[in-house]
Formats: C-alpha cells, sequence, structure tokens
C-alpha cells in the first residue's frame, strides 16, 4: 500500500459517499461560523451609526471603522488558509473561532474609539481565519454528487447571520434601550454563536484528503471510517484512478495563477461592490429616506434582507449541483449590474423609496443566487489537495481588500458624489466579475481532483520526477 495509491482510495471514497447525517452535521458546523462572520460584518453599519455622536467620530474615523475589519479579514485569510495546509484544516479550525470571541468582547466593552478599533481588527483576523478552514473543510468532506449544495448549505448561513444582525439591531432599538447601550449588546451578541462554534468545531474530525496527502492514508482511512460509518480498505485501485493525477504530477505555475485570477478576481470585483454598498447600506437608506427614524431606518434594512436576500439566498442553495457554477455565477452578477445600472441611469429611482428598494432588492437577490455562494465554492474546488487551503485564503484574501477599498470608499463617494455615482462603480464591477468568472475550469459534475487536473504540467509516470513541496511544484 503505497501513500499515492491510498490518497486514490481515500478520494474516491470520499466521492463516492452516500448523503449522511454526518455530511450535514459538518455543513452546519461551518455554516454557524459563517453565521458568525456575517453578524460581525454587518452590524458595523447600524453601530456606526449609534455611536457616532457618543465618540464623536468624524467621517475618516467613520470608514476606517467599517473598513478595517475587512482588511484585517484579508490578513486573516492568507494566513490560516497557509496554516491550514501545512498543519492541517482541523488545527486552525477552533483557534479562529476564539480570536472572534475575543474580539467580539473587546469590541462591546470598549471605552473610546481606538479599542474598539483594535477589537474589530482581532475579530477581523478570526473572521477571515473561518473562510479557508469552514469553506476547504467542507469542500473535502462532501461527495462529489452533492458537493455545490453542501457547501452552498454551509455560506446560507451568512444570510442568517446578515438577517440577525438587522433583527438583534432592530430589536435593542425597539425596546428601548439608550443609544449608548444599544450598540455593545450589538456587537456582544455576536459572542453567543462565537461559544457554539468553537464548542462544536473541538469534535471535528481531520479532512482524510488532508490526512492521505501528508503522508498518513492508515489515519485518514480511520477517520473515513469513523465518518462514513464503514469500513474503509485502502488498497491500490487495479486501475489508475483519473482524477489523481495532479496529486503526483507537476503542477505549472501560468495555470495556477491563471485559475487564482479568476477566482480571486471575480471575488475581489464582488466584494468591492457588495461590502461597499452592504456595509453602508443604513447609510444609503438614510440618503434616500433623510428623515426616517433610527428604527425606520433599521426596519427599512431589515425587510429588505429578508424579501430579497433569503430569498435568492435559498433560491442560490437548490440552484447548486443543478446548475454550472460559472452559469449561476454570470447570472447573478448580470441581476446586479442590471440593478445597479437603473438605478444610475432612470431618474427618480434614487429619489422614490418603493421603486428604489425594489431594484435595490434586485441586486440583493442576484449576489445571494449566485455569486454570494459560487465565489467561494469556485475557490475551494479548483485547486488540488497540496495547496487548496493556501489559495482558498489567497482568494479570499484578495477579495477581502477589495472589500477593504469598497467600504473607504463607498460613504466617501456618497458623501461627496452622490448615490448614482456608486452604483455607476458596483455596475462596472459586477460587469468584471462576469468576464473574470470564465477564467477558470468549470468544477461542475467532476471530482475534486478531475477539477485541479488541468493544473497539471504532466502526470507522474514510472519515469517522472517525484513531486516537490507545494511550492516547488507550483514554480513548474
Amino acid at each position: 500500500m503505497t501513500v499515492k495509491s491510498s490518497s486514490a482510495t481515500i478520494a474516491k471514497s470520499l466521492d463516492d459517499a452516500k448523503l449522511s447525517v454526518f455530511h450535514l452535521k459538518a455543513a452546519v458546523t461551518a455554516g454557524a461560523g459563517f453565521f458568525t462572520d456575517s453578524y460581525d460584518l454587518n452590524v458595523i453599519g447600524t453601530v456606526t451609526l449609534l455611536i457616532t455622536p457618543q465618540f464623536h467620530l468624524g467621517s475618516g474615523q467613520v470608514a476606517m471603522l467599517t473598513s478595517s475589519t475587512l482588511l484585517a479579514v484579508a490578513a486573516g485569510a492568507m494566513l490560516f488558509g497557509r496554516l491550514g495546509d501545512l498543519l492541517g484544516r482541523r488545527r486552525v479550525y477552533g483557534l479562529e473561532a476564539i480570536l472572534m470571541i475575543i474580539g467580539a468582547l473587546v469590541s462591546a466593552l470598549a471605552p473610546n474609539f481606538a479599542v474598539l478599533l483594535a477589537g474589530r481588527l482581532i475579530l477581523g483576523i478570526g473572521i477571515g481565519g473561518d473562510y479557508p478552514a469552514s469553506g476547504v473543510i467542507m469542500t473535502e468532506y462532501a461527495n462529489a454528487r452533492n458537493r455545490g449544495k453542501l457547501v452552498g448549505l454551509t455560506f446560507v448561513f451568512y444570510v442568517f447571520g446578515q438577517v440577525s444582525a438587522y433583527l438583534v439591531s432592530l430589536l435593542v432599538l425597539a425596546v428601548g434601550v439608550p443609544d449608548d447601550l444599544a450598540w455593545r449588546l450589538i456587537l456582544g451578541a455576536g459572542v453567543i454563536p462565537s461559544l457554539l462554534v468553537l464548542h462544536q468545531r473541538r469534535h471535528m474530525p481531520e479532512s482524510p484528503r488532508w490526512t492521505a496527502e501528508s503522508g498518513d492514508p492508515e489515519q485518514a482511512a480511520r477517520d473515513l471510517e469513523a465518518f462514513a460509518q464503514r469500513t474503509i480498505t485502502a488498497e491500490p485501485a487495479p486501475e489508475p484512478v483519473r482524477g489523481t493525477r495532479t496529486a503526483t504530477a507537476r503542477l505549472s505555475r501560468r495555470r495556477i495563477l491563471v485559475t487564482l485570477a479568476g477566482t480571486a478576481g471575480s471575488w475581489f470585483f464582488y466584494n468591492v461592490a457588495v461590502y461597499g454598498i452592504n456595509v453602508s447600506q443604513p447609510l444609503l437608506i438614510k440618503n434616500i429616506v433623510p428623515h426616517a427614524t433610527m428604527v425606520t431606518n433599521v426596519a427599512l434594512n431589515a425587510v429588505l434582507v429578508v424579501c430579497f436576500s433569503l430569498v435568492g439566498g435559498i433560491l442560490g442553495v437548490v440552484a447548486l449541483d443543478r446548475l454550472r457554477r460559472r452559469t449561476q455565477q454570470a447570472v447573478g452578477f448580470g441581476l446586479c449590474a442590471l440593478a445597479m445600472m437603473l438605478i444610475t441611469v432612470v431618474p427618480g429611482l434614487s429619489t422614490t423609496v418603493i421603486p428604489f428598494a425594489v431594484t435595490f432588492g434586485m441586486s440583493l437577490f442576484g449576489s445571494m443566487l449566485g455569486p454570494n455562494y459560487t465565489t467561494m465554492i469556485i475557490a475551494a474546488e479548483s485547486f488540488p489537495t497540496s495547496i487548496r487551503s493556501t489559495f482558498h485564503g489567497l482568494s479570499s484574501g484578495i477579495a477581502k481588500i477589495g472589500a477593504f477599498g469598497g467600504a473607504v470608499v463607498v460613504p466617501l463617494v456618497l458623501a461627496g458624489g452622490g448615490l448614482r455615482i456608486v452604483t455607476l462603480i458596483a455596475s462596472c464591477c459586477f460587469l468584471a466579475g462576469i468576464g473574470t468568472t470564465f477564467l477558470v475550469r468549470e468544477p461542475h459534475g467532476l471530482t475534486l481532483d478531475d477539477v485541479s487536473e488541468a493544473l497539471a504540467v504532466e502526470p507522474a509516470g514510472p519515469a517522472a520526477a517525484p513531486a516537490g513541496t507545494p511550492v516547488e511544484e507550483a514554480r513548474a
């Protein structure tokens, strides 16, 4: 029994496994992390409105507060993405949850702006680490037939977190909690799901794909037996498994970079537009309804998220594994671009509440229908096991740099140039997202090894040179 042949057997067993309770439990556990991520990122818009008069914040400080977490998310994604390949998926799976707990507590108890900013930076590093940890481990547990739905199910929790961010804020404000206490309660509530995430992840086994790839196929087989609840015999297959060639082949640096341009590029443009708009969504609503009360503002945002984001998110999960990934992503981008362009060019849409809400809601629907899921899924599917976490972390990290830029620029552009300039920029970003989508290989219907096979320079054979480290392979 060799490592490579056992790795092939492990991968094939995972790809062919029937949908089980473990799959659903793993999806919920990973999804709880995304719920926390979404809640902590989306409450800052409401918190900013509450905290500005108390801390006497200027426009630059407001922009820094809404965007600093995203820059920390980028750093956390790249750091933990690399650690996921070096140390294993499970070892970093709980560490980022601890950072999220610490960050949420520091933010909620902050006595001044500087401490609040520090808390948000700690929180951001933890959130960033959760992207490659949750996305990759769920992708590697999933079977080939249901991989899109299982990974998508984890990210639908992001929508629930967004809804909860507005509902919790609305509840705290509606019961009459004073503003100086309300924002602390809203931020502190993010600790609760983080504690649940930490508890659940302590009991998750390591990814058998990573364990086998790292040279311990026997342990991978034992983990897989516990996962599949049946005996797994890690014996060489009678015929070579077509999808395992990239595990033993040198990797093309050019092909990896083109794939990274597709995974990171589409995610980058998506985040520039979406985070720029969503993080500042309460400010956008205030721009349309300047005399609305705080409760009315939060209520309007909650209605938009429930009616459009949640519905789009549910339909998006249903569409996964039915539609091709690139098609679903392009359709979602197209709806977003259309909505933003209508607001830009149609007179009256940016000044009337109902038409604006419906058109803006179309962008929320398109976002959740497609790229909300597919950018993360494609990034997790497109690279070999040995570098999957690293390049997923790079993709999500680069994307969050875009989110940082959007969150910094949008409030400033909104204040200086108005709403229609913001929507024009967003429309261009969504169109650019469509273009970069087609730089990656279509992963729908393929095993993980088959998808990453396109990155190989040559299949390994008896005369092939031994594979080096992932970094050495990528330089080929």
